[in-house]
């Protein structure tokens, strides 16, 4: 069995992809000797090179990659190999042009992008297992070699292909999911608009329809996509492990709700031996740590707790947003850091040398156009002392307090056509209770809805539109057992084949939260509500309001205005040794973190009052001892408490009572004892 850590590491990880083939060789030399004095462990190499390695079908050129790895080798440094199949040659695209994807309005993707894969096509499978077998007969023992790296960013730029080979593989898929055509026509709900088959042969992928089509189907679709795309991550990897034994398998992975929305990643953490994650700040106005924080939390929580690997990030800005800016002085260190205080044992970069040609030869890179007169290389090289001096915290884990319960499938389903409102966004609903938790100094686990949640205090649900009867089953558990729930509207309302739950909303969680829902009310574009509390004080919330009746709840705070005023708005239901929250419009900023913190209390969770704004403060344990990391992401110098003294890794200093933190910089406490 493959380990999960890259082989012969005994540092974290730091470097970046390395795409020496767009350089001349005299090159390389000044490029690892760069590399060495920057403090790099471990490059990403190959990754789009196919195109090198076969220049014509099944003639192959390895000499450059044999000198390549050679020379990385001699000089310590360690290489994520990758199979270079996101990216096949305009040779391959020539004879199978049936490779390219198709949209769901019938048009035909072409040559001369990256990602243009039809998953369903033979050729494509074919020649990407002859490849990859190449590669691993190879190198599968070559003593640089410390990981694989499959293809790059599975569904991005495009997952999902409509073409003839991807409806005839969906059929397939469909007989084995449900068996017999009467039985998918009661899961797809077909009578409605009389669209019932009789035969698989009738059904195709959902593509362009005069209206909206057939949800069920729809979903389908993103299932089997998903789980066609994982089937060839599947089919490298398993050569790979029989080629190579003993070296982990990993591809990288988008797990940023802002970055990807077209894979199950929960599925896909448990088929790498390694989970290595991409993560780019989303520069659209938001504060981009508490987006990093909840990529990182995301990542983590996919890798079961484990620690994991950041592959890729920006040195300073990318290339591929409307407004690019750079990175403030500091804050790639901060950036850095906090992937590796939520759970990275390391900190990779895209890429190495600032390309001069391409696409991307704007976006930043660990050696800049401007070379090493640079900012950019100064903190680079910083930055690897610092990384260096981490590697005590190699293998630790971080420590969570609460959990935030997600679902890709569920995302998938809400955003189907014909919902009640445009305007309620599971991800809004997600990242808006994130940084609520974040601003209360909460470090999050995320969880699939069917998960052991008894380890967590407090486990919040801030947008779950499609739950199992099993998931809803699993938190009336969890809060019959002592547990604080806490579940924000249009939750728990349809079933895995997006069929309303029987009976009143919120199907699979009406009984633990000890309440129906009459009718959904939403608000009118700007509209605002008014909800008051016992006390007379009041409350705000827009898009999204209810008719909410209590069946056992107890109505905390009331709607005062709008359709729904005289009825509850917030409830609290006591449900064995356990309370669960239900609140039925989207709160604002205030009112998310009046309504977690009476949460926390029941949780018995202490306000963390002595914790600055922007100041994020994780904790990491195992083996080699407990690691404290501050990160002061605010203008202001900061002084945190210590339950115990330690030393500063990054400095070298004693800590004892508190730890003082400048503006804008990180501090790593080993604590003693």
């Amino acid at each position: 069995m493959p380990d999960t850590t890259p082989t012969g590491l005994t540092r974290l990880a730091f470097g970046g992809d390395y795409n020496p083939e767009q350089w001349p060789e005299t090159v390389w030399h000044e490029d690892v000797r760069l590399m060495r004095e920057a403090g790099v462990t471990m490059v990403s190499v190959g990754i789009f090179s196919w195109a090198l390695l076969e220049p014509s079908p099944g003639e192959f050129d390895f000499g450059w990659l044999d000198r390549l790895l050679d020379l990385l080798h001699e000089n310590g440094i360690r290489v994520g190999l990758g199979t270079p199949t996101v990216a096949p040659p305009a040779w391959f695209y020539r004879e199978h042009p049936d490779a390219l994807p198709v949209t769901a309005d019938g048009t035909r993707y072409e040559f001369g992008s990256r990602g243009a894969i039809c998953h369903s096509n033979t050729d494509y499978r074919s020649a990407a297992a002859a490849i990859t077998t190449q590669l691993a007969t190879r190198y599968g023992d070559h003593p640089a070699l410390a990981l694989w790296h499959v293809h790059n960013e599975y569904g991005v730029p495009v997952s999902a292909c409509y073409c003839e080979s991807c409806a005839a593989h969906f059929r397939r898929r469909l007989v084995a999911t449900y068996g017999t055509v009467e039985q998918l026509n009661e899961a797809w709900g077909t009578a409605f608009w009389g669209q019932r088959y009789t035969d698989f042969a009738q059904i195709n992928p959902p593509r362009v329809t005069p209206t909206a089509g057939n949800p069920t189907q729809a979903l389908d679709y993103k299932r089997f996509t998903d789980a066609t795309i994982r089937e060839n991550f599947v089919r490298e990897r398993d050569i790979l492990h029989r080629l190579s034994p003993g070296v982990p398998v990993t591809t990288n992975f988008m797990t940023a709700l802002s970055q990807c929305d077209s894979i199950d990643y929960w599925a896909w953490g448990r088929e790498v031996d390694l989970v290595t994650n991409d993560h780019y700040l989303i520069t659209d106005g938001r504060r981009t740590h508490v987006n990093l924080a909840m990529a990182a939390d995301i990542t983590r929580s996919v890798a079961g707790g484990a620690p994991w690997l950041l592959l890729e990030h920006s040195t300073s800005g990318v290339n591929w947003q409307p407004r690019n800016p750079a990175k403030a002085p500091g804050q790639m260190a901060r950036n850095s850091l906090g992937h590796v205080a939520r759970g990275s044992d390391g900190a990779m970069f895209f890429q190495w040398r600032q390309s001069r040609r391409g696409a991307e030869k704007f976006h930043s890179a660990m050696l800049p156009h401007g070379g090493t007169d640079t900012r950019v290389w100064r903190e680079v090289v910083e930055l690897g002392a610092a990384v260096d001096s981490l590697s005590a915290i190699r293998g630790t884990r971080t420590q969570a307090d609460v959990a935030v319960l997600w679902d890709w499938q569920s995302w998938w389903a809400q955003n189907l056509q014909w919902r009640p409102s445009e305007d309620h966004d599971p991800r809004e609903r997600a990242d808006a209770f994130y940084e609520a938790l974040y601003d209360r100094h909460l470090t999050v686990d995320f969880a699939h809805p069917e998960a052991d949640l008894s380890a967590y205090p407090l486990v919040v649900v801030p947008a779950l539109y499609l739950m199992t009867e099993a998931a809803g089953n699993n938190l009336r558990e969890y809060v019959e057992n002592g547990g604080t729930l806490v579940v924000s509207y249009f939750s728990g309302i349809v079933d895995e084949h997006d069929a309303v739950h029987e009976g009143p909303h919120p199907g699979a969680l009406r009984d633990v939260l000890g309440l129906t829902v009459e009718e959904f009310s939403p608000l009118l574009k700007d509209e605002r509500i008014r909800i008051t509390g016992p006390d007379g004080s009041e409350l705000s919330g827009d898009v999204w309001s209810e008719f909410v009746v209590p069946r056992g709840a107890e109505t905390v705070w009331t709607y005062a205005d709008g359709l729904a005023a005289g009825h509850p708005a917030i409830t609290r239901h006591r449900l064995g040794e356990g309370s669960a929250w239900y609140v039925s419009t989207r709160l604002d900023v205030h009112g998310l973190d009046a309504l977690l913190g009476w949460a926390a209390d029941d949780a018995r969770i202490a306000p963390r009052a002595d914790l600055p704004h922007d100041v994020e403060v994780v904790r990491r344990t195992g083996e080699s001892g407990t690691f404290l990391f501050v990160i002061n992401h605010s203008a202001l110098d900061a002084k945190v408490p210590l339950e115990a003294h330690g030393t500063e890794l990054l400095t070298g200093e004693r800590a004892a009572g508190h730890l003082g933190v400048p503006a804008g910089a990180v501090r790593v406490v080993r604590l003693d004892g």
